[in-house]
């Protein structure tokens, strides 16, 4: 079974028999305490192509030290990665295997370099003896694997690492103590990466080209949201809290900018990815909106009076929301398991190599974004107006779904063009920002009203009251009076930022 702890460290350039300077009094530093030393011996895994260094990402499996085992390590900032730990094994753990996935796919993990490091540890220490950080000075020898010319290099380096629940600012004065002594921070964001560079190995760069045609700028955007798949892919396998409205996000704004930018990339190519993107989505949606639904109908409850929170109401709610997240977590789990899924990550790698580029792509990407983005907006308007004269009721909840997800679309469109076309893009997103808020509480509404419904029906049938349901039920009806009696002037706010932006005169 793997567990998991945030790993958040500095690392500094040394060379043997580097002194240190004294940390004592340093940001509640009341001593240092000598741990000795230890000898560790880690093996790194990637694919031929090194798919896990090119995203930041390290697995290996490490003998000697207190942590002898296999560690997945998930960046997830500068200097913080996410560490998962699964028990000393000869091949990869499934589970670590599982979660990069996303980033593999189909090639296979293999040794790839060996690393040798004697460790110096040291302990810096709280006045009550509890540990604020972990100093390592580690003499490293490294070994990269498979290749018929043995390959090595060695270095000397400090590692400075944060306890769990400690205070970040503990490094930033540790990193200021060094400084003064002469001890820089190191270039490289990871053992395996100086490794790399040191035996001749490069990592592959997988960022969209820099430029200013209109290509140039819908490139970089998917290239950005494909990332942003594969990240997310291991958090959601961990439950990691809103990792799955995230990755759904991830493929609403892929599928969006292939609507959106339809003269920029060939529809015929990406029309097929849009599918399977709206397949996703929709797939990674039962996790997602029974996560919302279930927030959602909580807070009702908890703002139900005692005296009329009648029957077994919560634990009602409650037993419907974990057989719900149980399964619909399992079903989530599957998919991306599954091979369709890795079919969709394949087609959108080969994409970016590829990319299927029309006439307009060429241009510079002002005009075009711009024509873009207000064909979007415009687009928007007709479905609001419609939605705004069609007669309170089902008819009318279904026209505000639509504008709602037009709303979706004309945001993502603004937004993807922001940085090309700047401020104008950025105010148009915001102003529609505002409208999706106001059609999605009103949707989250229709759903809730639903479900409160079915857990009435189910409560009656069981002999308890349905005052309670009722009662919900009366509040999420005047909720969405309040939305529709509020859209027509955010709208007409929205509406005429749209008209006036200067994104109209590029």
């Amino acid at each position: 079974m793997a567990d998991t702890r945030r790993e958040i460290e500095r690392k500094y350039e040394a060379a043997p028999g580097t002194a240190l300077p004294d940390l004592t009094g340093t940001a509640g530093i009341a001593r240092v305490h000598d741990q000795g030393a230890a000898e560790l011996d880690a093996v790194y895994h990637d694919t031929a192509d090194l798919r896990l260094a090119a995203a930041g990402v390290t697995l290996r499996r490490r003998t000697g030290g207190a942590d002898a085992g296999w560690h997945l390590k998930l960046p997830v900032a500068p200097g913080v990665r996410d560490e998962v730990h699964a028990p000393l094994a000869e091949d990869v753990p499934d589970e670590l295997a599982a979660l990069v996935r996303a980033r593999t796919r189909d090639a296979a993990l293999a040794p790839l370099v060996r690393l040798r490091s004697h460790r110096e540890i040291r302990h810096l220490l709280a006045e009550d003896g509890s540990l604020l950080a972990e100093l390592a000075t580690d003499t490293v020898r490294a070994q990269r694997l498979g290749g018929k010319k043995v390959t090595a290099a060695a270095w000397t380096e400090i590692e400075v690492e944060l306890a769990d629940g400690g205070d970040p600012a503990l490094l930033d004065a540790v990193h200021k103590k060094l400084r003064k002594a002469g001890i820089t921070a190191s270039d490289a964001p990871s053992k395996l990466a100086r490794a790399l560079a040191e035996t001749g190995r490069r990592v592959p760069d997988h960022s969209a080209p820099a430029g200013d045609t209109a290509g140039d700028w819908v490139l970089a955007y998917l290239h950005e949201q494909v990332q942003a798949l594969s990240a997310y892919d291991p958090a959601v396998r961990r439950d990691l809290p809103d990792s799955v409205h995230k990755m759904r996000v991830a493929t609403r704004r892929m599928r969006s900018a292939f609507k959106t930018y339809k003269k920029v990339l060939d529809p015929a190519a990406t029309a097929p990815l849009g599918d399977e993107l709206k397949w996703l989505a929709g797939e990674l949606g039962a996790d997602r909106d029974h996560e919302v639904l279930t927030e959602r109908l909580t807070a009702h409850l908890d703002a139900v009076p005692v005296p009329l929170l009648l029957g077994p109401a919560r634990a009602r709610l409650t037993a419907w929301s974990a057989a719900g997240r149980t399964s619909s977590h399992a079903h989530t789990l599957a998919v991306l398991d599954g091979d369709r899924y890795t079919r969709l990550l394949d087609a959108l790698h080969a994409l970016l190599a590829d990319p299927p580029l029309r006439g307009p792509a060429r241009k510079d990407a002002r005009p075009v974004l711009a024509k873009a983005v207000l064909k979007d907006f415009d687009r928007l308007a007709r479905r609001v107006d419609a939605a705004l004269a069609t007669p309170a009721g089902h008819d009318r909840d279904v026209a505000l779904h639509e504008a709602r997800k037009a709303a979706k679309r004309a945001r993502y469109a603004a937004e993807a063009a922001r940085p090309a076309l700047g401020k104008p893009a950025k105010k148009l997103a915001k102003a529609v920002k505002g409208v999706q808020k106001l059609l999605g509480d009103h949707q989250d509404g229709v759903v809730a009203r639903d479900q409160i419904r079915q857990l009435a029906i189910k409560a009656h049938a069981a002999g308890e009251t349905a005052f309670t349901w009722g009662l919900l039920y009366g509040r999420e009806e005047a909720e969405a009076e309040r939305v529709e009696r509020a859209l027509p002037q955010v709208w007409a706010e929205t509406a005429e930022r749209g008209r006036g932006s200067s994104l109209r005169t590029l």
